[in-house]
């Protein structure tokens, strides 16, 4: 089962994508990830990313298509994956395509911009990890230190106010489309995003046909 799910930056795609990977054992790919593990690690692509990622702006299509074919030829995407973050404008939908990659399910939560902003400011991440915390929602044991590996958690630059409302601009201009370009080809199924996260993960596995130990 090939899977794309959409929505804002902040809307729970990362939350959920664990939910389906515990659900239907296929692999999340994040491009948030592979970005900062390759910015992290210093490639060529990532040196190409950071100042746009530093900037709240979409990193070029080439080096996100780029980034994404290699890792879909990996072995653990043979029987299906979920891309969280990709494809986030039509032109790199298109290549998807291009690239003869079917897609089964295209999953787009929906969530109000004045509960991302709310959202997103209260994100934390772990510094070594990528574990994410909320510091209403979702806290840490200790504060400011990770759950799973005790390193420091921190604010991602992207996640500052500022920032967020650009992210939201630019996903209105560019991302919002992919919902059009999806529901023309019968594949796009919307959730309500602002409803508790258990009852999303069971709207989300019910728009994909999966039964899970959450109904009933």
């Amino acid at each position: 089962m090939n899977i794309i799910l959409l929505g804002a930056p902040g809307a729970g795609k990362g939350t959920q994508a664990e939910k389906i990977c515990e659900y239907c054992h296929i692999p999340q790919i994040s491009t948030g990830n592979i970005i900062r593990a390759a910015m992290k690690n210093g490639t060529e692509a990532g040196k190409k990313a950071q100042e746009f990622v530093h900037a709240g702006q979409l990193v070029p299509d080439a080096v996100v298509i780029e980034m994404v074919n290699e890792r879909l030829k990996q072995d653990d995407c043979k029987n299906g994956f979920i891309l969280d973050g990709f494809p986030r404008t039509v032109p790199q939908a298109q290549a998807l395509k291009e690239m003869g990659v079917e897609i089964d399910h295209v999953i787009d939560i929906e969530v109000p911009d004045e509960t991302i902003m709310q959202r997103l400011t209260g994100r934390r991440v772990c510094s070594e990890c990528g574990a994410t915390y909320h510091m209403v929602y979702n806290p840490p044991k200790v504060e400011g230190v990770c759950d799973k590996c005790g390193h420091e958690l921190i604010i991602r630059k992207d996640d500052h106010p500022d920032t967020v409302k650009d992210r939201l601009q630019v996903y209105h201009e560019q991302t919002e489309p992919l919902k059009g370009f999806y529901e023309k080809l019968g594949l796009l199924y919307m959730i309500e995003g602002t409803k508790p996260v258990e009852q999303v993960t069971k709207d989300t596995l019910n728009a994909l046909g999966v039964k899970s130990a959450l109904e009933g």
